[in-house]
């Protein structure tokens, strides 16, 4: 059995596409009233409206239902991951990452957080280019699965490819997250560019940066760059950059057009921005559009002095 513990839109899709390849699977939902619903109505109407669930997805509230559960899935967002897993007593089986960014206390990646608060468990993450719906109705997904150690990463990349979700393997879990966590502050910063009316030649000049900085903090973390080229690195940054359904590009729109946006949506790319920043500050690395997007978040310049800020930096070679 595969147990799936977050029912939010990632972690109701990935236990849909699990359960239509012929996985048993155990969604886990944070309260009784809300698993009694999907229970009842056979579908996630809060995040995933209209994904029907197949017969071999079961629902619960209760962790005792996941010990039987072969791997774990934790999709849970990151900046509520310690406090809803520590203290926790889970099955002692591998943890798998499902939520992407960098924990503002600590400044560590999923893996990371997941290894301070379940110490005796192994860990991976998945992570890459996906949208949640897309997953959900059956439309071919790949996705990078990060674990550092290779038995385990392998046995894993088995039991979770399907006929419409092909993973790839790496060890690299440093690059994974940081891939993974650095695309949301460059699709606020792209969709901030959008809503400003700038155009898409700037937003392909904005992609086109933050990769490169996303390229050099990972090489001051010891990340690989082949991952940075990857679906976990490049190819998680060209989806988020460029589409609305993308709610930190979303959330950067509405700080192009000034519009309010919605406070109950969870956008890590936020808390994200304003934790890399402040290690790039005491590292000394050169990051300026996560600068600038963490500027912007609280208010600090405008989209007009963030653009002049940008366009006058000292001219150098790309």
């Amino acid at each position: 059995m595969i147990g799936i513990m977050g029912a939010g839109a990632f972690g109701t899709a990935l236990a849909i596409a699990l359960a239509k390849a012929g996985q048993d699977v155990t969604l886990h939902a944070r309260s009784a009233e809300q698993a009694g619903a999907m229970q009842t109505e056979r579908e996630n109407s809060r995040y995933l409206p209209g994904a029907r669930f197949p017969n071999t997805l079961s629902i619960t509230s209760r962790l005792a239902e996941l010990e039987q559960s072969s791997v774990l899935f934790v999709a849970i967002p990151l900046q509520q991951l310690r406090p809803a897993l520590e203290g926790r007593v889970l099955p002692s089986v591998p943890l798998v990452a499902c939520c992407k960014g960098i924990e503002l206390e600590t400044g560590l990646g999923p893996t990371g957080v997941l290894s301070q608060i379940q110490p005796e468990h192994a860990t991976a993450i998945l992570t890459g280019p996906s949208f949640a719906a897309d997953i959900a109705i059956g439309r071919p997904t790949a996705l990078t699965l990060a674990c550092t150690d290779a038995q385990i990463g392998a046995t894993l990349q088995d039991m979770l490819t399907t006929r419409t979700l092909r993973l790839y393997r790496t060890a690299d879990t440093i690059g994974a997250e940081l891939g993974g966590a650095l695309k949301n502050v460059f699709a606020i910063a792209c969709g901030a560019v959008i809503g400003a009316g700038l155009g898409d030649s700037a937003r392909a000049a904005t992609l086109t940066r933050g990769f490169a900085e996303m390229q050099r903090i990972g090489a001051a973390f010891g990340a690989e760059r082949g991952t940075m080229m990857g679906l976990s690195g490049l190819g998680d940054l060209t989806l988020t950059c460029t589409s609305d359904l993308s709610r930190n590009y979303r959330l950067g729109l509405s700080l192009g057009t000034g519009e309010s946006f919605d406070p109950s949506i969870t956008v890590e790319g936020a808390a994200t921005a304003r934790a890399m920043a402040a290690i790039a500050e005491k590292r000394g690395l050169d990051a300026p559009l996560t600068r600038t997007v963490t500027q912007l978040l609280d208010g600090k310049v405008t989209i007009s002095d963030a653009i002049d800020a940008l366009m006058t930096r000292p001219l150098k070679e790309e």
